[in-house]
C-alpha cells in the first residue's frame, strides 16, 4: 500500500486522470449510441459498410409496433369518428356545400343540355338550383351516418398511422425522443456515473498491475456495461423495488407514466390522428373506392328522386345512357370538392373528436408491459448494436489513454 501512494504521489495528474476520462468515455458513447439511434434518417455509406438509425431503418416495423398499440388498446376507427355530430358537420361547410351544390348543377345541365338550360327562365333554373340545394344536407347526414355505422369499411385507422410514420421517418424519430427524452438524458449522464465509478477500480488494477491493456479493458468494460445497466434501468424493475434496505427503484419510464402519457397523447393528436389526416385517410386512403361507392349510391338516389314523375321525361330526353352518366358525372363532381369542403369542418372535428385527452386517458389504463411497448421497441431492436458500439469505443479510447498515461508518466 505503501508502494501505491508513493507511486500516487509522483504519478498523481495520471491516477486523478482514469476515473474523469473513463468518466468521459461513459457520456460519450452514451451520446454516440442515442445518436445511432434516430440518426442518420437515410443510409449514409456504401453497403456492407454504412449506417442508418436504427428507428429509421426499422421504420415500417417501428411503425407497425407502436399502431398496434395505439389502436388496439387506445383508440379506435369507430372512437374517431363516432364523436362526430351530422348536424354539426353540416353547419359547419353549410357555405362550401350550397356553392358547390350551384355550380355542379349549373355545370352538368351545360354539359348534357345546355341549349335547354340557357333558354330556361331564370325562375325555374333557380328553382332546380334551389331543390338540389335543400337536398344537399340530407345527404351529407345520411352519408355520415352510413360512414359511422360502417367505419371499418370505409376508414384503416392504423393505415393511416402506419403510412404517415413511414412517409416521415424525422417524426417518426421524434415520437421516440419526445416520450423517452428524459430516459435518454438518463442514459447519458449515467454514463459519467457509471464510468467514474469503473475509473476508480481501473486506477487501482492499474497501480496493482502497470499493464498496458488495463486501459482498453476497462475502456471497453465502461462502454458495454454502462450501456447495459442503462437501459435495464429504464425498463425494470416494473413496481417499485428497495435495494440493499437504503433505495427505492422502479424503472424510470414506467416511473413517468403520467407525464409520458401527457407528452405522448399531445404529439399524436397533433401530428398523426388529425383531422386533416382523417379525412385524407377517408377519402383517399385504401378504402376509399368503398366511401365513393357509397357517395354515387346517394348521388344517384337523389337525382333520382328529384327526377321524381317526369324521371321517364327526362330519360326520353336524354336518352337512358346519357342519364347514368349525368348521373354518374354528378357523382364525381362531388367526390372531387370533398376534400376543399372537409377543411371547413378540422377545428370542429378537433375539439370533437379529443384525440389527447382520450389518448392521456386510456394509457392511464395500460398494464406495465402495454405501457412499456409505446417506446421500448426504439432501444430493443438492435440494442445489441449499441452496446457493442460502446464497448469498441470504450476500447479505442482506452488505448488512447495507456498513449496519454505513458506520455504523462514520463
Amino acid at each position: 500500500m505503501s508502494a501505491f501512494f508513493a507511486d500516487f504521489q509522483t504519478n498523481w495528474l495520471v491516477y486523478l486522470s482514469m476515473p474523469l476520462i473513463a468518466a468521459l468515455i461513459g457520456y460519450g458513447t452514451k451520446l454516440v449510441a442515442i445518436r445511432m439511434m434516430f440518426q442518420p434518417l437515410e443510409f449514409v455509406g456504401r453497403k456492407p459498410f454504412g449506417w442508418q438509425g436504427i428507428v429509421p431503418r426499422r421504420a415500417a416495423r417501428m411503425a407497425s409496433i407502436a399502431c398496434d398499440t395505439m389502436t388496439d388498446r387506445l383508440i379506435s376507427a369507430g372512437e374517431v369518428l363516432s364523436r362526430l355530430d351530422a348536424e354539426r358537420v353540416v353547419k359547419e361547410i353549410e357555405k362550401p356545400l350550397l356553392d358547390g351544390a350551384e355550380e355542379i348543377a349549373r355545370e352538368i345541365a351545360m354539359e348534357y343540355q345546355p341549349g335547354l338550360w340557357e333558354s330556361l327562365p331564370e325562375a325555374v333554373r333557380r328553382g332546380i338550383i334551389h331543390r338540389v340545394q335543400a337536398e344537399a344536407p340530407g345527404v351529407v347526414r345520411s352519408l355520415l351516418d352510413m360512414i359511422k355505422d360502417d367505419v371499418d369499411n370505409v376508414f384503416d385507422l392504423k393505415d393511416m398511422v402506419v403510412t404517415n410514420l413511414v412517409k416521415d421517418k424525422a417524426l417518426l424519430n421524434r415520437i421516440f425522443q419526445q416520450a423517452g427524452r428524459k430516459e435518454f438524458q438518463f442514459i447519458a449522464h449515467s454514463g459519467i456515473y457509471f464510468g467514474f465509478a469503473i475509473g476508480l477500480i481501473q486506477m487501482f488494477a492499474w497501480a496493482a498491475t502497470k499493464n498496458p491493456w488495463v486501459m482498453p479493458i476497462f475502456g471497453g468494460l465502461t462502454g458495454w456495461f454502462t450501456d447495459w445497466l442503462a437501459l435495464k434501468m429504464i425498463f425494470n424493475p416494473k413496481q417499485p423495488k428497495r435495494y440493499l434496505g437504503v433505495f427505492e427503484w422502479q424503472g424510470l419510464f414506467l416511473k413517468r407514466r403520467k407525464e409520458v402519457a401527457a407528452d405522448y397523447g399531445a404529439l399524436i393528436a397533433q401530428e398523426i390522428i388529425t383531422p386533416r389526416n382523417v379525412i385524407e385517410a377517408v377519402l383517399r386512403g385504401p378504402l376509399s373506392d368503398r366511401l365513393f361507392a357509397l357517395i354515387q349510391r346517394q348521388v344517384q338516389d337523389v337525382l333520382d328522386r328529384q327526377a321524381g314523375f317526369a324521371r321517364p321525361l327526362v330519360v326520353l330526353a336524354v336518352g337512358s345512357g346519357r342519364y347514368q352518366a349525368v348521373k354518374q358525372r354528378v357523382a364525381e363532381k362531388v367526390i372531387e370538392r370533398l376534400p376543399e369542403a372537409m377543411t371547413y369542418i378540422e377545428d370542429y372535428a378537433e375539439d370533437a373528436m379529443d384525440i389527447r385527452n382520450t389518448l392521456v386517458q386510456k394509457m392511464q389504463e395500460l398494464t406495465e408491459e402495454e405501457f412499456e411497448a409505446l417506446i421500448r421497441p426504439a432501444f430493443e431492436q438492435d440494442e445489441w448494436i449499441l452496446i457493442t458500439v460502446g464497448a469498441v469505443l470504450g476500447f479505442a479510447v482506452g488505448e488512447l489513454q495507456v498513449i496519454l498515461v505513458e506520455n504523462l508518466a514520463h
